[in-house]
């Protein structure tokens, strides 16, 4: 088995703006270390401790050129293709919601891009059985000409249209386990039959207005689109709960030829932008179970695209993990916050609360 790792430096040079955490600084909100939560130093400490580790020995370490304007035109309107690079020559600036960037933003999104691209034709082509791309910025929340929550492109969409343009007909299954819903991805696939969009995402995090179970889609798309919303508070249990009782079962239905997960760290019990109790073990156990129906369905084509996550403390031990189960690594990064996350867990009614929600989910699916 050959599990690639796409990566690039330049994509952790990419600039957040002045930004205190979520809120622009000025006024009376003072200026902070780091800026925004979507730091760069997630990425780089998670390719850091593969380094350290001896895990990249067991990986196909690579990158990848930029997206090109025939690649991102697929998805987004040349008029703001045009407003981002000019921005970004002109040393940056903020487009949409929440998306700031410095000078050269355009060509670093471009590259976050190339990098999914990259990976999702090196598992296509059979060169690779699977592989994962460390994409910055992020991109499951822009839509083809509004940018927010830190996603400047639509990276997985933007790789998956390039792959039909060789492959016509492809079947394509994303599911994303960030811990806000992937918006972006739903909303340019909502009314297409040919990718089946899960999210499995903390009920009303992020954005506030969307990720409804209800959703599924609408005309060729109708039945295609699922939004799995679990309350704050959810663990190891429910994550693993929503995979085998909702978000594999359709992914089996559906048949795809490709299994893209849009890869968010932040369900992870002390991210800050999220509430829920995920922990490494959950990472791992998700990617095992998305691997064995890939095995199933797709002869193992698997793609991980690097979404959320903004612990910078324990992003890079959930991503050790997920890549030492895609490579079936023996090397281990052990969990330095296992013992106390394990005992966070939520409590047995908790868990009776979340077991009528996801089954009153599946009983609506039929």
């Amino acid at each position: 088995m050959t599990t690639g790792f796409f990566w690039d430096e330049r994509t952790f040079w990419h600039g957040g703006g002045n930004y205190a955490g979520m809120l622009p600084v000025g006024g009376l909100v003072q200026p902070m270390n780091g800026g925004l939560p979507e730091s760069p130093e997630t990425k780089r400490r998670l390719r850091n401790l593969i380094a350290v580790t001896g895990l990249e020995a067991d990986l196909a370490m690579t990158g990848a050129p930029p997206a090109t304007q025939e690649d991102l035109r697929r998805i987004h309107p040349a008029s703001y293709l045009s407003e981002f690079n000019t921005l970004s020559d002109a040393n940056g600036g903020e487009l949409g919601r929440r998306t700031p960037f410095g000078p050269g933003g355009y060509e670093l999104a471009a590259l976050s891009a190339g990098l999914a691209k990259a990976a999702v034709a090196a598992v296509l082509s059979g060169q690779m059985t699977n592989a994962y791309a460390l994409s910055r910025p992020p991109g499951h929340h822009c839509l083809p000409d509004w940018p927010n929550g830190f996603c400047l492109l639509a990276n997985i969409p933007v790789a998956l249209e390039s792959a039909r343009a060789a492959n016509p007909g492809l079947r394509v299954a994303v599911l994303d386990w960030d811990v806000h819903h992937g918006n972006g991805t739903e909303a340019i696939y909502y009314d297409r039959a040919d990718t089946l969009t899960i999210s499995i995402h903390q009920d009303r995090n992020y954005p506030m207005d969307s990720g409804h179970f209800a959703d599924r889609g609408t005309g060729a798309g109708a039945g295609f689109n699922l939004n799995i919303p679990l309350p704050a508070g959810c663990g190891h249990t429910a994550y693993l709960a929503a995979m085998d009782r909702l978000a594999l079962p359709a992914i089996r239905a559906f048949d795809p030829d490709l299994i893209v997960v849009a890869c968010g760290f932040d369900a992870a019990a002390n991210d800050p932008l999220g509430r829920m109790l995920a922990h490494q073990d959950t990472f791992r156990a998700m990617t095992d179970r998305v691997m064995a129906l890939a095995a199933d369905l797709c002869d193992s084509k698997l793609v991980l695209v690097h979404e959320g996550g903004y612990s910078e403390t324990y992003v890079p031990f959930c991503g050790h993990a997920v890549l030492q189960q895609m490579s079936g690594s023996q090397i281990t990064a052990a969990d330095p916050f296992g013992d106390v996350f394990h005992l966070r867990q939520p409590d047995a009614r908790f868990d009776t609360y979340l077991d009528g929600v996801i089954s009153d989910m599946a009983a609506a699916l039929g």
